[in-house]
């Protein structure tokens, strides 16, 4: 079985619930959430064996959140202990016209305040197959961008597959690094890019034929030049892939994924979700499912078609990670969709 290795940091989510504004909410509800993690326990699930690597208070708090990710079957051996607090962000969930909104609280978390040579890379990827980082984890300070390219290092030295999302966040990019100056080294170890056009631009300032980011919608065309570009810059990157999300409104999207391999470009299905139950963490689940296909099926093409379902059906999940199986995504690849219950 695969070992696959995710770092970053995972935090509280306060939700309002239903479709509350935060400012109406008397109560939120509460779950475990971040990239890494949620990508470690979309794989966990699909039977891939995931470990999960991160810094976190030694409170009750942060023991729940590790017998959360442990609850799925995530491997939390290697999380340290240290700092005051941990991550915490508010959701306020969108309706129609209006947007979701998400407020960060994580300044000085325990995650943040990691320090380069906390972390025992040799000892963590002894046994690794492949190791994923995401753009969040530099943004959050300047130490953690240092402790994530060790791991990176390390990583490529011992020749386990590297990927990243480039996952640009403008509100958490506060300590005064310029996101390309951090990102440029990082992602030059990597072999497998998840992007879209807004991040190729804001991370790199790699613009498709002049227009301006501010979108995540990303047309076949501009992948193909932006992904050219990044290839080019990139040489290591086997792979450059996106998710393609057409908003009509907040409960209704179009989804679909796009793969270049330096020579040929692969589109996915399109979906159209009419029903939005919550959309925050599908670009995790995205991800989890690109590296569970590309480390199961051996065709691009069907790893993206299961990256693309394995998102579309988190859509319906509520909360950060993706609780779906390996049967449920192939039933909708294969065309099941209708909804009936299944007995």
């Amino acid at each position: 079985m695969p070992n696959v290795i995710t770092f970053g940091e995972i935090m509280l989510r306060l939700s309002a619930p239903d479709h509350l504004r935060i400012s109406q909410a008397g109560y939120f509800d509460s779950t475990f959430c971040g990239a890494e993690a949620n990508v470690a326990v979309s794989l966990a699930n699909y039977g891939i064996g995931a470990r999960f690597v991160s810094r976190l208070p030694d409170n009750d708090i942060a023991r729940s959140c590790i017998r959360n990710l442990r609850s799925y079957g995530v491997d939390t051996e290697h999380c340290i202990f240290g700092g005051e607090r941990l991550g915490i962000y508010y959701l306020e969930r969108g309706s129609v016209a209006r947007p979701s909104k998400i407020i960060y609280d994580r300044a000085h978390s325990s995650m943040a305040e990691i320090q380069p040579g906390m972390l025992d890379w040799d000892n963590i990827l002894s046994d690794a197959d492949w190791f994923h980082w995401t753009g969040i984890t530099p943004a959050i300070s300047g130490s953690a961008a240092e402790a994530c390219l060790e791991g990176v290092v390390a990583a490529s030295k011992k020749g386990i597959t590297v990927s990243c999302d480039l996952n640009y966040r403008k509100n958490l990019w506060k300590y005064g690094a310029r996101p390309c100056e951090v990102m440029e080294k990082l992602v030059s170890y990597c072999d497998v890019i998840l992007g879209n056009e807004e991040d190729a631009e804001m991370v790199f300032g790699i613009k498709a034929g002049g227009n301006g980011a501010g979108t995540a919608n990303c047309s076949t065309d501009k992948f193909k030049e932006i992904s050219s570009i990044m290839h080019q810059r990139f040489p290591k990157a086997k792979k450059i892939v996106t998710s393609v999300r057409g908003s009509i409104n907040a409960d209704h999207n179009t989804w679909s994924g796009l793969l270049y391999d330096g020579e040929r470009f692969i589109s996915s299905p399109v979906y159209d979700i009419t029903h939005i139950v919550d959309r925050v963490g599908s670009g995790d689940s995205f991800m989890g499912g690109l590296i569970y296909g590309l480390l199961t099926y051996g065709d691009d093409g069907k790893a993206l078609d299961f990256a693309t379902a394995a998102s579309c059906l988190k859509h319906t999940i509520y909360g950060d990670y993706n609780q779906v199986s390996v049967s449920e995504v192939e039933a909708l690849m294969a065309g099941e969709a209708s909804g009936r219950v299944s007995r």
